[in-house]
């Protein structure tokens, strides 16, 4: 399996020629947040069978994005989704939509896929009528992947998803705070040890950052991935942390008992 980070939440995970696409942003800007490190992603980044979205925010259900991404690929996204894609994108975009909730299973390609659950706030916006199930995805490849959208911990985390090979786990965020629903490097090594992961590969940090906030906070945009690297470890020195930088791949085996 080959899996590729772009930035933020955006991968490519490949495997038997299925290629899923996570959380595409794929220009250099979001509203106020710019890209601050790495080229937005060549076209190469929306080449793909199926896109799979977390939830609504705007860094993960980028509209703008939606173009940038292969015309016939499967738009897999929180239940609810489909409405907010049609009134900005059109019928040629919500016609593609399968709309899951956690617990639903799907396959893509030679790919089967779990939904599962994230423990955020799935609005588009605290004032928005678009909402859905924030969600993530358990990609049933050899190896095993969890891509754990924005998430906290939460209680039925390891039945959920354990175990699985590789998580790819959000250990920041694109500003100087970080609210409630996200993981922050400690969190971040506690959720990949109750998943029994054996490779993790940290996303959603050290990519996007408010304009006019370059000196603030500046230890909440690349430090994460090297503070979660040095807690994980701490907490299991058997996995192995793959710090990518964007656009960078790496390949993984599948699981040998």
């Amino acid at each position: 399996m080959r899996i590729t980070w772009w930035g933020h939440s955006t991968t490519t995970i490949e495997e038997h020629g299925t290629r899923l696409l996570t959380d595409p942003v794929l220009t250099s800007r979001i509203a106020h947040v710019r890209r601050r490190r790495g080229p937005a992603p060549t076209t190469e980044a929306g080449r793909c069978d199926a896109v799979l979205v977390s939830h609504l925010h705007a860094d993960h259900l980028h509209l703008t994005s939606l173009p940038k991404v292969s015309p016939d690929a499967a738009l897999v996204v929180p239940r609810g989704a489909a409405k907010l894609i049609d009134s900005h994108s059109g019928s040629h975009y919500s016609d593609r939509c399968i709309e899951v909730a956690p617990g639903n299973q799907l396959r893509i390609g030679k790919l089967d896929i779990t939904v599962v659950t994230a423990d955020h706030d799935g609005r588009r916006l605290p004032w928005s009528a678009h909402r859905g199930p924030a969600l993530g995805f358990r990609v049933e490849g050899s190896p095993s992947v969890w891509f754990a959208g924005d998430t906290d911990l939460y209680d039925a985390m390891a039945a959920e998803v354990a175990p699985v090979d590789v998580a790819l786990i959000p250990v920041g965020g694109w500003g100087p705070s970080l609210g409630p629903g996200h993981l922050d490097p400690v969190r971040a090594a506690e959720a990949v040890r109750r998943v029994g992961a054996r490779i993790a590969i940290p996303v959603h940090f050290g990519t996007f950052w408010p304009i006019g906030c370059d000196r603030l906070r500046p230890d909440l945009f690349l430090p994460p991935g090297e503070e979660f690297k040095k807690e994980m470890a701490q907490v299991d020195p058997a996995v192995q942390v793959d710090l990518l930088t964007p656009a960078e791949s790496t390949e993984v085996a599948g699981h040998v008992e």
